[in-house]
């Protein structure tokens, strides 16, 4: 009996990342719940491996405690995409979090 070919966790974590609505974030342990998983260190290597930055936006995936987190160009150019896309940061720190906060769970925005 052949087995049905099932995704890989990279290949079904960068297609999940689409989801996330421009202007929105969300936390490597949302990403890692929505995928049936704990593997929260694994999301981040799947993120730093990330072959097309363009179409599959991993910088809209931040820590939970708000802060960015890093990328693999750099935390500033990190910063500057999600200030491009309207997310206000200081320092290193999403204002408003649980505003921009994106909830794969219910396929919505928290708060808004």
């Amino acid at each position: 009996m052949l087995k049905k070919n099932k995704s890989t966790l990279s290949e079904r974590c960068l297609q999940k990342i689409k989801e996330i609505p421009k202007g929105k974030v969300t936390t490597y342990k949302l990403l890692a719940e929505s995928l049936n998983t704990k593997a929260y260190q694994a999301i981040g290597q799947i993120l730093t491996r990330n072959p097309n930055l363009i179409t599959t936006p991993c910088h809209r995936v931040v820590k939970s405690t708000g802060e960015v987190g890093g990328y693999v160009t750099g935390v500033a150019d990190k910063i500057a995409l999600l200030k491009s896309e309207g997310i206000e940061i200081s320092g290193t720190s999403i204002q408003d979090f649980e505003k921009v906060l994106f909830d794969f769970k219910n396929k919505s925005i928290q708060n808004d």
